[in-house]
């Protein structure tokens, strides 16, 4: 019998306790994907390297192994305002900390200490992989013609295979994204300022939007009797493309000279219940380069998205 890639599942779980398997469920947990793609045993082999009276090649051991997997789900709310999304558990495993403020909004931001871990289970057409103790990486990405994503990639233990059916799927709780477009998408604001869900004051500029990676330091840890993925460290960064008049172009070149920071934001979406906002207090633009959009002359940046004084504010992310 054929067996088919497209018939693949994702699952995903917060641990109770780290690397004990949560046991996601299809109706409970499951993930609405694109762009999958999965290492199912990444192994640091050990060569024998055996000296023999002829040539030929020795048989490797399997040493440490873990398990990698990547994928997109599309930026929306929840479709009511205070309502956790269901990308939420994926983004608590990156470090990010959630908090419900009943009917107004849901708010991630970036935490150090006492990271939560994900029970990660692919299904891939009658067999079953699972990661157990997974953290992840993330890029945000809405950038103008697009659908706005979240790109994933976990590190996860291996919880071993088997052979079982796919589950059946309940996505109910994955809304469908609005494109990334002027009438979808705000104006990114220089300078504003954040509370109670929403962006004030600041100063707008024509852009194509966003892409933010995380930059998420993941790794497999090796320890006889506690193996574990951790996060180590997170240094935000991302690119963007503006509009600029001349002045304004100057004006930013003096800032970048003087090694200034400034706040950013963002919002994505026009109705309660759907939309997503972007802040960070402080971004350092850095590597000014030129870019040509059909004959248009943009001003490009990279960023840096540095934290404040209390650490763990650089970003945050609001459904609401």
């Amino acid at each position: 019998m054929a067996r088919y890639t497209r018939n693949s599942a994702i699952l995903a779980k917060i641990e109770t306790a780290y690397g004990e398997d949560a046991i996601p469920s299809g109706v409970a947990n499951a993930a609405l994907i694109s762009n999958l793609s999965v290492n199912p045993l990444n192994s640091n082999n050990i060569n024998r390297d055996l000296i023999r009276p002829y040539f030929g090649a020795s048989e490797q051991l399997v040493g440490t192994v873990y398990k990698e997997v990547s994928f997109d789900v599309e930026l929306a709310g929840s479709g009511a305002a205070g309502t956790a999304p269901a990308w939420g558990p994926l983004l608590r495993a990156c470090a990010f900390e959630e908090t419900i403020n009943a009917a107004v909004s849901v708010d991630y931001t970036p935490i150090t200490d006492l990271q939560e871990s994900l029970t990660i289970y692919y299904y891939r057409s009658g067999v079953l992989h699972k990661l157990l103790g997974a953290h992840g990486d993330c890029t945000l990405k809405a950038v103008i013609g697009t659908r706005p994503v979240f790109s994933f990639k976990f590190l996860g233990l291996d919880g071993g295979m088997s052979a079982a059916a796919n589950p059946s799927l309940t996505l109910s709780g994955w809304k469908t994204p609005l494109s990334v477009s002027d009438a979808n998408t705000g104006d990114l604001l220089f300078g504003c300022t954040y509370a109670a869900g929403a962006l004030s004051s600041g100063t707008a500029y024509p852009s194509r939007g966003l892409e933010l990676p995380f930059g998420n330091a993941v790794a497999h840890t090796p320890l006889l009797g506690g193996e574990t993925i951790d996060i180590t460290n997170r240094e935000i960064g991302g690119t963007l493309e503006l509009d600029l008049t001349p002045a304004e172009e100057v004006a930013f070149m003096t800032s970048i000279k003087a090694n200034s920071t400034q706040s950013l934001g963002m919002v994505h979406g026009t109705a309660a219940g759907n939309k997503v906002l972007m802040y960070m207090p402080a971004v350092q633009l850095i590597s000014p380069s030129e870019s040509d959009v059909n004959g248009r002359a943009l001003s490009k940046y990279s960023l840096r998205v540095v934290p404040g004084a209390a650490g763990n504010d650089e970003l945050r992310i609001v459904s609401l």
